[in-house]
């Protein structure tokens, strides 16, 4: 496939073909063929670096990579139990929360931890209900829950968090979505927050999952892209049951999907709703995954959805924050079947090294979770049987994701927490083990028999969210189950050399959520993006951690701020932390 002058894509590859032919297999339904230009010039798509030739699955003798974790919440004192309130009637809003986000909230240098709470979803919102908790880190002392104290009283039924600072004061705000109206609220910059989702114009009433803040009219502040699901009313709900009576969580498909919102920040304190008007809008989405970043590097902020059970939409920027849906014409709507798949978690980075932003998205029990490689001007194609990441994921149902360099050897590895959405008696697939799926530059494996005690442990895993909370310079991990303790996963590789950045914007938000990092050592460069949102209904710490495995340095680093300044930095010597400030000036 390649672009036309109009910035529009054709395809003409054996991918597209086997996609017309396999569309509607697995009872998805038939799409419309896309014609090819005589005149389009098609370019060799980029060389792809897996190799096919990948070992057998799940196979535990020889790992590929020294990644190992350590569950240390009971060391830090920390416990939080995700309640969904399930009674064996299947209510649907009790399969997709919770959700976490980091913070630094009281701006100390240490990053607290936000966590949704369920409850009961069919009684109010209100202190009958357990409310949404923060949980401030003091450090060696573990962490301490200070929601009271923090005036933080959410008692909605929680489905996910957003962590942006919307009015670029420099303290960290939140937005939760939930089951019913979300709420959004500031942080005060004393230690307390202030409710003001209604006053915002964003308390959104439907059913929402994950949300993502980015700047996508790049004006220097977070616009907000509310990912909504189903028409479910949990009072009222919908009866699915088997042939003998049994409760059964209903299909997605037997239910009318919300559409997504995006609210627009006009830099006073108030967000208008622009999704149509921006073009942010596509026809039956049933949105649980969003991330922005910039995909085709042109420096504008495009926008991902992975929707459940129906085609995943791929929003481009072109400019003045005007969007046009090309998935499908991008090849990243559907799997390389031309099938539909029932997708959750995002993650997204430049996981082959060719300087793009490679999508992985998280699916269904028996259905492989999808890497999407990014060719640049030819789009994205299915690789995950070329990179020899099928077989590793069909017998999970995945939720949340996180892609980092977990040792620093200078490759990407992947992170996957599962669990089933069925909680009828005797349901063996509940609870599943999650996932490290390692790569070396040739292989990639499921190393979970090697990566730590809990990687042994089944549970029904919804959010993940990464953060350097010990401040050591690697990706640590907050895991969300449903009725069982969130667990915190410290990250105890062996590593490579390392670079972590975190960044102070002027011209751009006050965090620099949309920056691009570029990495060179010698001929060898790295990439990465701090992208809005991603994972599933979580949020992770605003920072980039690069790997250089046994180079040693010293580098040179290239920033791109999403106001359009460059910034150089030359020699810098490896394994250490640098806090970017944006330029006044390019």
């Amino acid at each position: 496939m390649t672009f036309l002058p109009s910035g529009r894509i054709v395809f003409a590859t054996p991918f597209f073909l086997a996609a017309l032919f396999c569309a509607g297999c697995d009872g998805s339904a038939s799409q419309p063929p896309v014609a090819k230009s005589p005149d389009a010039e098609v370019k060799a798509p980029a060389p792809f670096v897996f190799s096919p030739a990948a070992p057998k699955p799940n196979r535990a003798t020889a790992p590929v990579a020294t990644i190992h974790f350590s569950e240390v919440s009971r060391e830090l004192g920390f416990q939080h139990v995700y309640e969904n309130g399930e009674q064996g009637e299947s209510i649907m809003v009790e399969t997709l929360g919770g959700g976490g986000g980091w913070l630094d909230f009281d701006r100390d240098g240490r990053w607290d931890l936000l966590l949704n709470q369920g409850g009961d979803p069919t009684k109010p919102a209100d202190a009958s209900q357990p409310r949404d908790a923060l949980y401030r880190n003091i450090g060696k002392a573990g962490f301490q829950e200070v929601s009271a104290a923090a005036r933080f009283n959410e008692y909605g039924y929680g489905q996910g968090v957003a962590v942006g600072d919307y009015d670029n004061d420099g303290f960290d705000d939140l937005y939760i979505t939930n089951v019913g109206a979300n709420t959004l609220w500031r942080n005060l910059g004393d230690g307390t927050f202030e409710e003001v989702g209604k006053v915002a114009r964003v308390a959104d009433p439907r059913w929402s999952s994950s949300a993502a803040w980015g700047d996508l009219d790049l004006d220097g502040d977070l616009d907000l892209y509310v990912c909504n699901y189903l028409v479910y009313d949990p009072h009222n709900p919908m009866e699915c049951v088997t042939k003998k009576g049994e409760h059964r969580i209903c299909h997605p498909r037997d239910l009318d999907p919300w559409p997504d919102a995006c609210f627009m920040n006009q830099g006073d304190g108030v967000f208008t709703q622009e999704d149509r008007q921006r073009g942010l809008f596509g026809e039956g989405n049933k949105g649980l995954g969003v991330v922005i970043a910039d995909f085709n590097n042109d420096r504008l902020p495009d926008l991902y959805v992975a929707n459940d059970t129906t085609a995943n939409f791929l929003f481009q920027n072109r400019g003045d924050a005007q969007f046009e849906e090309t998935a499908y014409l991008s090849g990243c709507a559907v799997n390389r079947h031309g099938s539909y798949q029932a997708s959750m978690g995002l993650g997204v980075a430049d996981v082959d090294n060719n300087g793009f932003l490679d999508i992985y998205v998280s699916h269904f029990y028996h259905e492989s979770n999808t890497l999407y490689q990014n060719l640049g001007a030819q789009g994205f194609q299915d690789n995950t049987a070329i990179a020899g990441l099928h077989a590793l994921t069909m017998p999970y149902l995945g939720f949340g994701v996180v892609i980092s360099d977990f040792n620093q050897n200078g490759f990407q590895d992947i992170f996957v927490t599962n669990g089933h959405i069925e909680n009828y008696p005797g349901n063996p697939l509940r609870k599943m083990r999650p996932q490290v799926l390692a790569f070396n530059g040739s292989v990639w494996q499921d190393i979970r028999p090697f990566a730590g005690d809990f990687f042994g442990e089944k549970h029904a895993g919804r959010g993940v969210a990464w953060c350097d909370f010990d401040n050591d310079g690697d990706a640590d991990l907050a895991v969300i189950h449903q009725q069982e303790p969130a667990a915190i996963l410290r990250n105890d590789s062996q590593r490579g050399h390392w670079l972590k950045f975190q960044f102070r914007g002027r011209s751009s938000n006050r965090r620099g959520i949309g920056a691009r990092v570029i990495v060179r050592i010698g001929e060898k460069q790295w990439m990465q993006e701090l992208v809005g949102g991603g994972s599933y209904a979580s949020s992770r710490q605003p920072a980039l951690i690069f790997g250089f495995g046994d180079l040693s340095g010293p580098c040179d680093i290239e920033v791109l701020w999403p106001s359009g300044k460059t910034q150089h930095l030359a020699d810098i010597a490896l394994d250490q932390e640098l806090i970017l400030d944006e330029p006044r000036s390019e």
